[in-house]
């Protein structure tokens, strides 16, 4: 998985009045724990546009003062109205301790279903996942080249890996759904087809009436 690196520097003072100071000059608070100590510092807003701003999944290393640390963003806080962000918490990596990541899900392959017609609706875009940091995939790619129309693939069909998918079974990644259009073709076609039937059905009935 990519990382993304965010320079970092020591808060001395936590208060409101120094959080809003920095933010001011377009730096974020932020926190980093999940090791020893908890570290306060501040970072360049600028710095998150790749961590926050993109739909994939990132590592961070973070250089604190020139201290070293490899992080996943765990949260973020965003002013309702402006957008600014306004704290951000990263939680330090260990090569022997399992995290939690929201990973996109990347489809491979073309839907049989789509060729005749159907969308390809994507109702899962992404799937929580459980690891060691080495075995975090930056995608879950999902072989769609046998879709067919009316059809879905579902957490439970992915081939085993070496990271556990945290989303049910149950849950419907994705599905080939039959247009309105398609729709009505083959109701019409039913119709007919009942129609027909019913019409033999009455034709061969009123012949039996004739013959008695």
């Amino acid at each position: 998985m990519k990382t993304v690196e965010i320079i970092g520097y020591k808060r001395a003072n936590l208060g409101k009045a120094e959080s809003k100071r920095l933010r001011g000059e377009s730096f974020v608070p932020c926190v980093v724990y999940g090791g020893k100590e908890q570290i306060h510092f501040s970072a360049p807003m600028i710095l998150f546009r790749d961590v926050v701003y993109t739909p994939d999944a990132r590592f961070v290393e973070l250089n604190i003062e020139g201290e070293i640390k490899k992080a996943i963003l765990q949260d973020i806080q965003f002013h309702p109205v402006s957008e600014v962000i306004l704290h951000a918490d990263f939680l330090e990596l260990f090569e022997d301790k399992p995290i939690k990541m929201s990973i996109p899900v990347v489809t491979e392959g073309t839907a049989p279903g789509v060729q005749t017609g159907g969308r390809l609706v994507m109702k899962m875009p992404r799937l929580n996942i459980k690891s060691l940091p080495k075995d975090m995939p930056e995608s879950i790619n999902v072989d769609i080249s046998k879709l067919e129309l009316s059809k879905t693939i579902k957490v439970g069909d992915l081939a085993p890996q070496k990271y556990d998918v945290l989303t049910s079974s149950l849950v419907s990644i994705c599905s080939v759904d039959v247009p309105r259009a398609l729709k009505s073709e083959d109701e019409e076609q039913e119709n007919a087809e009942n129609a027909e039937t019913a019409e033999n059905a009455e034709t061969a009935e009123n012949a039996g009436e004739k013959e008695d």
